[in-house]
């Protein structure tokens, strides 16, 4: 008998697929976040919203799927890049032993919004209505695409949905019940949610659509909407050996905590996501100063991003002054139940290049954010450990610590691109 050892333990990220606004693939994104590009759009046919005054970056996916819901297509691409990056040959992996952990999404309701009768159940040229239904459809359809026999997992955490999938699938491997596991979420704009947030009055305008959002800045608005999706393979350190797989980075700890004062707001001290940053460190044993990057959440929103931005500051003390905090929102709207996904992969990509994402239209950065939000123009630097923050409607908070892998199993750099000032 083969006893676990610390090793077994410890969980790694060997693929990473991404889909977004600004680009099909995980380099494409990855080098236009690099050169700070905008996907924002002023976006017309939004139901109950007069054309041209809401504004969203919207993602494409190849091939036609008429009637099918998009986040279905976003995470199958998303997921085929992520096992043809960590170079999956399902012949040597047991596909029991592969677990699948997919956000949650916004169902097909048509059918109960166009109802007349039952017939209208299956409409022509739409897949059945029960096929795509549930919110856990694109990880069901994904799971059987690749008859994966492990856990699979489902979670709804507004706009944590994505760092939560994340991390169910990671302690689904600590605690043994899978080697390796798709985790990830996706996106798509929703006339639902589009209008609720149109009418709540959360939505950025502008006259330059790409200048709309400004996370951190004092003439900050809101955010907008956007669309993509993000896929990771997850495996044990030992799994991942074994095959002789190359790493991005380690999941070094992470945390899901709450504040359970209001649905859409923090309280006033940012107690609760302090005490998620130094949960999350002491799980992944790391002490402030061990930080050099943030990935915050970032909405652009003045609530939010004067109270991430204080429980950042309580948290790590006289380390904050030492950070780079960047919130990519700035150029790929909020994705909502992607973002945490979509973010943790540029996360990883700055570790392996060693460069700080920059925060996009930040001109004029609001005093109250005293942090270091890398303004406009993206930093290459050195970069061993990255945290990123999601900050959720209904109180959801969670965070995850990256390691960036060395020696000869890492990941290589790619060649930075040089932007304008």
């Amino acid at each position: 008998m083969r006893y676990p050892t610390a090793n077994d333990r410890r969980v790694v990220i060997t693929g990473i697929g991404v889909i977004t606004s600004i680009g099909r693939t995980r380099e494409s994104v990855w080098k236009a976040i690099q050169r700070g590009e905008s996907g924002v759009r002023r976006l017309t046919g939004v139901p109950h919203i007069p054309d041209g005054l809401m504004l969203g970056a919207t993602a494409d996916v190849e091939g036609e799927y008429p009637g099918q819901l998009k986040n279905i297509p976003l995470c199958r691409q998303t997921a085929a890049e992520a096992l043809a990056d960590a170079r999956i040959h399902f012949g040597r992996v047991d596909r029991d032993r592969f677990g699948c952990s997919i956000g949650g999404h916004m169902g097909d309701v048509d059918f109960v919004t166009e109802r007349v009768g039952l017939a209208s159940l299956m409409p022509d040229g739409k897949p059945p209505w029960w096929q795509q239904w549930f919110p856990n459809t694109a990880c069901m359809t994904v799971a059987n695409d690749y008859r994966l026999g492990g856990p699979r997992l489902c979670n709804s955490t507004a706009c944590a949905t994505g760092t939560i999938a994340v991390l169910k699938a990671a302690r689904a491997i600590q605690d043994n019940q899978c080697d390796l596991a798709l985790a990830g979420s996706s996106e798509a704009i929703h006339p639902l949610f589009a209008t609720g947030f149109y009418n709540m009055g959360v939505l950025a305008d502008h006259v330059d659509p790409t200048l709309a959002c400004r996370p951190f800045d004092a003439n900050r608005s809101g955010f907008v909407m956007g669309e993509g999706a993000a896929m990771f393979v997850l495996e044990s350190l030992a799994h991942a050996r074994q095959r002789g797989a190359t790493i991005y980075a380690e999941i070094a700890g992470g945390r899901i905590l709450n504040d359970a004062r209001h649905v859409t707001s923090l309280d006033a001290n940012s107690d609760a996501l302090s005490e998620l940053i130094r949960v999350t460190l002491k799980s992944s044993h790391l002490v402030p100063r061990d930080i050099a990057y943030v990935n915050a959440h970032g909405t652009g929103t003045k609530q939010n991003d004067l109270l991430e931005s204080r429980g950042i500051r309580t948290a790590f003390g006289r380390a904050a002054d030492s950070l780079c905090v960047s919130a990519n929102k700035s150029m790929l709207g909020h994705l909502v139940n992607a973002s945490g996904s979509v973010e943790l992969a540029i996360t990883a990509l700055a570790l392996r290049d060693g460069f700080a994402p920059p925060t996009l239209n930040l001109t004029d950065p609001d005093p109250e954010c005293d942090l270091d939000c890398v303004p406009l123009i993206g930093r290459a630097q050195p970069l061993e450990h990255a945290l990123k923050l999601s900050i959720a409607f209904g109180g959801h908070l969670a965070a995850i610590a990256l390691r960036r892998w060395t020696g000869r199993e890492a990941r290589q750099p790619q060649l930075l691109l040089r932007q304008a000032a």
